[in-house]
């Protein structure tokens, strides 16, 4: 069956959204929860690899923003409920860097060279952050700086190059402290942006130098090695120096990687409606899916 669109009345936004550049605002569903429309950039596939990043986490057990496809006014986008408790609020990277990092530029969202995956796990791995509110630690995750390791892994199988220091966060909650926020925002992903006529070129010729594996080995991540760095570490990168500092939690995320069978990443495309994505794109993603899961399955760090 479909994944659903929900159509939201045209009077459904209550609060508009600034952060960011889409169009965003914030209403209240029938329930009385509080929910963002995000509206995706028409013809640039962010609506579906949103829903569909949404749902691998799913597969994976992380700790995530759930989303659901919408349709407001004649805009096509995205809904999810918010995760942040009522009278709390979301600390994003940027404002928690700019507190220990001096002279950081809280504008440059990738340019910031200080954004490193080092220092986001020490702040991380403070004991006064907790887990992800409403979320099951397993075992082998010892603290919240083991979750963002799952988070990099989810990056670097989706090749999502949008986790800059606005796309992650801590939720503090008055009397009860500080806690990873959910992994969100992977609109970004998938190469959702690419023409399906690039998309059949590189999943069909023999140029090594077009294929979609020379493709994902050339994404990008927001994070720096250091801020003597001249470019952004690659997704896979990024990943490992994360495992470096929690091996532990790295192989947990890579034995729940290993379980998933390509067979459930096709169901979630399945259930996608196809006003919403080409055989293209589908494929396209797939293969991706695909060829990321063994770079991170084969990699040691």
């Amino acid at each position: 069956m479909p994944y659903p669109i929900l159509e939201l009345p045209k009077d459904a936004p209550i609060q508009l959204e600034q952060l960011g550049t889409k169009t965003k605002f914030w209403y209240e569903s029938p329930t009385g929860q509080k929910m963002l429309f995000k509206e995706g950039r028409p013809g640039t596939g962010e609506n579906w690899a949103e829903k569909v990043c949404c749902e691998i986490c799913k597969l994976l057990g992380l700790p995530h923003a759930d989303y659901e496809l919408a349709l407001w006014n004649g805009h096509a986008g995205v809904v999810t409920p918010s995760f942040v408790p009522e009278g709390g609020r979301l600390v994003l990277g940027n404002e928690l860097l700019a507190r220990i990092v001096d002279d950081y530029d809280q504008s440059a969202r990738f340019r910031a060279r200080q954004h490193t995956v080092r220092i986001v796990m020490k702040i991380a791995s403070a004991s006064s952050v907790g887990f992800p509110l409403d979320w099951q630690s397993p075992e082998e995750i010892s603290d919240a700086a083991g979750v963002f390791v799952g988070y990099l892994l989810l990056d670097a199988l989706v090749s999502n190059q949008d986790r800059h220091h606005e796309n992650w966060g801590l939720v503090l909650v008055p009397d009860q402290g500080l806690f990873l926020a959910p992994t969100f925002d992977h609109a970004s992903s998938l190469g959702r942006n690419e023409k399906d006529k690039r998309r059949v070129e590189r999943l069909t010729t023999k140029d090594k130098g077009r294929t979609v594996q020379t493709y994902v080995e050339r994404a990008r991540s927001a994070f720096f090695s250091s801020r003597k760095s001249t470019k952004p570490l690659k997704t896979l990168e990024a990943f490992r120096e994360a495992a470096k500092i929690r091996p532990d939690a790295a192989d947990c995320w890579r034995e729940r990687l290993s379980e998933i069978n390509p067979s459930q990443y096709m169901g979630i495309f399945d259930e996608m409606p196809g006003s919403e994505i080409s055989v293209p794109a589908r494929d396209f993603a797939c293969r991706m899916l695909e060829i990321n899961t063994k770079r991170l399955l084969d990699f040691s760090f």
